[in-house]
């Protein structure tokens, strides 16, 4: 027969071996990961990219090849394709699209301003 404290040990020793809940799918863990990747791919990726093509080859040769960066944007389309990366991919997007959108409004509003001013 079986005691109650026979099955409370292998219940707290299951606890004490899972990770803490920061470690599990807490409900706010994935969008904000998702969210801030996808800024720091903006910012990231394209500016890595020119670097290591103006390192490699010449200035003509970098503005040539500067929009296959586009091809880039596979990544976050890819996990939005797959189901288990679904939702971290939709936030990702979400934060390429709002990134992409501040950074360009911010732009034209300076252009605005400066052409304005002139």
């Amino acid at each position: 027969m079986v005691t109650t404290d026979d099955q409370a040990a292998p219940a707290a020793e299951d606890t004490a071996s899972r990770p803490s809940w920061w470690h599990r799918d807490h409900p706010v863990f994935t969008p904000l990961a998702g969210f801030f990747a996808g800024l720091l791919f903006v910012l990231l990726v394209p500016s890595v990219y020119a670097g290591v093509l103006s390192t490699l080859a010449d200035d003509e040769t970098t503005s040539r090849l500067f929009p296959f960066v586009l091809v880039a944007l596979a990544v976050p389309v890819g996990l939005t394709l797959a189901p288990h990366t679904r939702r971290f991919g939709r936030y990702m997007l979400l934060g390429v699209v709002s990134t992409a959108v501040v950074v360009l409004g911010v732009a034209a509003l300076v252009v605005w301003f400066l052409v304005r001013r002139a």
